[in-house]
């Protein structure tokens, strides 16, 4: 199984042992997001990082495990439960003044959210390659909600490839400007004209 390394960048406290161990200047990049397309597995940067900050993980994950959809149904809704209660946890303990009642609050809020993360997890949304997390991820952009971020929602859905088959991107229908040919393509891909290979202004959505 071929593996490529990460780095969590709140661990990473600069030491930068990884630049000089990395054969092929992966880890050398200025965003710190480790270069995968030069990634070649070898873990070496990972084993001088003094900070345990970089981990080599499978360049591509299994399918996660489908459940029935009489368990999801029962599953979306403990965890809507669980974050409700968080929300209210969270209100009671910004207004409450006792010190001891604002920790007992602040910890049923932490409890809330992990027993609800727990419960994602178990329904099969812990990776973002799966079908159950892109077609999450997909409603929450569709819907009108203040403060979500929709644009990095839209950037993640069309550069995130599903890998289980749970999940059909959005397509859309253009027409081509130069041959006139119409054609469907997924909001994920870039617009190109089959027959001719027009695409960007020479493409008008229908």
């Amino acid at each position: 199984m071929k593996r490529i390394a990460i780095r969590n960048l709140r661990l990473c406290t600069k030491d930068c042992l990884c630049l000089y161990v990395c054969p092929t200047g992966a880890s050398d990049t200025e965003d710190s997001i480790i270069d995968t397309s030069k990634c070649i597995g070898c873990g070496s940067c990972s084993d001088a990082c003094p900070s345990g900050a970089i981990s080599l993980v499978p360049a591509e994950y299994p399918a996660q495990q489908r459940k029935s959809e009489k368990v999801m149904d029962v599953m979306e809704k403990l965890a809507a439960s669980k974050a409700s209660e968080e929300k209210i946890a969270s209100m009671l303990s910004a207004d409450e003044s006792a010190p001891n009642l604002k920790r007992l609050l602040k910890a049923l809020k932490q409890s809330a959210r992990l027993s609800a993360e727990d419960i994602m997890r178990e329904g099969g949304y812990m990776l973002p390659q799966s079908g159950n997390s892109l077609s999450l991820l997909s409603r929450l952009a569709d819907e009108p909600s203040q403060g979500f971020p929709k644009e990095a929602a839209k950037e993640l859905l069309s550069s995130i490839r599903c890998n289980d088959g749970g999940y059909e991107p959005p397509s859309a229908m253009y027409k081509c400007e130069r041959c006139f040919t119409e054609f469907e393509s997924s909001s994920g891909d870039k617009a190109v004209c089959p027959m001719c290979g027009a695409e960007g202004n020479h493409l008008k959505p229908i």
